[in-house]
């Protein structure tokens, strides 16, 4: 069962690409505003990525991850290149990806491929990655959207590949946002469209440390 506030689907795609057109390419611009939670969560996502790369018979590789509603690359800088020899970016805005080249540095050499796109119409180079890495962008696709995008990330993992959502999360139902054109959801309906992608959740948890007045976060890893 779908409660999928979306009624107008394009005009739900539209709006948002139009809000992000306006956002500054700087990582208070990529936070709303909340620039400064941004090490907390660097720091949290490390520690819940590392246990899936540590030794043992289903470790996760370390050669190539994929940042999906990348930006200028905040997440790609601080959490996936420290880890993985290569990262490939994508994103709905090309001024972000085109800010990405300076914001990265010296470490731009090891990006594959930027990728200018809505993640509903992105589709993964099969069997490629190790993680892909999906934050604070889920809002941005319709439920079946959703579910479509989490089944080609699947094809798109290497052995023993992971994919992580890192996302808002409401206590119950699901609020739109009229602003940046949005949705958020609750963990239950989230888990379910993870369901329907053909997915198991391996590991949740909560971001601690944030403030009080955001939604609760949480990452969820999945395979």
């Amino acid at each position: 069962m779908s409660t999928d506030p979306v009624e107008d689907e394009s005009q739900f795609y539209c709006k948002a690409k139009t809000y992000w057109k306006d956002v500054p390419p700087t990582v208070d611009g990529m936070l709303g505003g909340y620039g400064h939670i941004s090490s907390i969560d660097i720091n949290g996502s490390k520690k819940f990525l590392q246990r899936f790369l540590r030794d043992g018979p289903n470790k996760t590789g370390t050669s190539c991850a994929l940042d999906c509603g990348a930006g200028i690359g905040r997440i790609t800088k601080r959490l996936l290149l420290p880890i993985f020899k290569n990262v490939d970016m994508v994103d709905v805005t090309d001024k972000f990806l085109s800010k990405a080249k300076s914001y990265l540095g010296e470490d731009a050499k090891r990006i594959g491929d930027y990728y200018c796109c809505g993640l509903q119409e992105f589709v993964p180079e099969p069997n490629r990655y190790d993680v892909i890495w999906i934050q604070w962008v889920i809002g941005h696709l319709t439920d079946s959207h959703l579910v479509d995008f989490l089944k080609r990330c699947k094809a798109g993992l290497r052995p023993n590949g992971l994919i992580v959502i890192k996302d808002n999360m409401t206590q119950e139902g699901t609020i739109m946002d009229e602003v940046d054109s949005s949705v958020c959801r609750d963990m239950d309906l989230v888990r379910c469209l993870i369901r329907q992608a053909g997915l198991a959740v391996l590991a949740q948890e909560r971001q601690e440390n944030f403030p009080e007045e955001i939604y609760h976060v949480y990452s969820i890893a999945m395979r």
